[in-house]
């Protein structure tokens, strides 16, 4: 794919929804961090309706931990991997009070330190909370990436830095939610919806499906 055809794309994307924010629900960078970590393997709207009862009684890294692997568990039960999400939460939280100073670092090396935070977690926090130019690859944006042939790469990493590398300059700070919202809901998985796809035209995917 070709340089004005990736412009193009982008324009595109911009033109059709000019702010693009995560789905998840959070308020604070801490709120992020974890709402992250719990939606791995798990849906966003599942994650927002634990964290829409756990906030409200806990939302700091002091008063999660007070809550323990056991009371955290209660509030997030309804999640997938929810007990091991729990001892995560709950050593990650253990850190940012005894190294952080309680607040959220602002660099890929210390996220990834923590407990349940790999690069793609890493990469979010970053990039929304943060506003830094990092591109997180999950499935959706992986599967958009070669699909159509923007970022076309044999794993995660190499997507990612192909992102960073072709992505125009002018679009790479929000290039990471358009790609996972056009994936969720327009490139899907089992049949990409391409007679709805705004940049149907541009994509160099050969095996194009009608909406019928």
């Amino acid at each position: 794919m070709n340089a004005a055809k990736r412009l193009e794309i982008f324009r595109r994307l911009h033109e059709d929804n000019p702010e693009p924010k995560t789905e998840l629900a959070y308020s604070t960078p801490f709120e992020l961090l974890i709402a992250v970590i719990l939606s791995a393997q798990a849906t966003d709207v599942g994650v927002n309706k634990a964290t829409a009862k756990l906030y409200p009684v806990a939302n700091t890294p002091e008063a999660i931990l007070a809550l323990g692997v056991d009371g955290l568990s209660e509030y997030i039960k309804t999640i997938g991997l929810y007990n091991s999400k729990a001892r995560n939460v709950i050593e990650t939280c253990r850190i940012l009070v005894e190294q952080h100073g309680s607040q959220v670092p602002e660099t890929r090396e210390a996220l990834e330190a923590l407990p349940g935070v790999g690069r793609k977690t890493a990469n979010v926090v970053l990039n929304t909370a943060f506003r830094q130019l990092t591109m997180a690859v999950d499935t959706h944006i992986f599967r958009v990436s070669n699909r159509t042939g923007i970022a076309p790469g044999k794993n995660v990493v190499e997507v990612e830095k192909k992102l960073l590398k072709f992505v125009p300059k002018d679009f790479l700070l929000d290039a990471h939610h358009w790609l996972i919202l056009h994936g969720r809901y327009v490139c899907q998985a089992r049949k990409p919806r391409c007679g709805s796809c705004r940049i149907e035209d541009l994509c160099e995917y050969k095996q194009k499906t009608s909406d019928d």
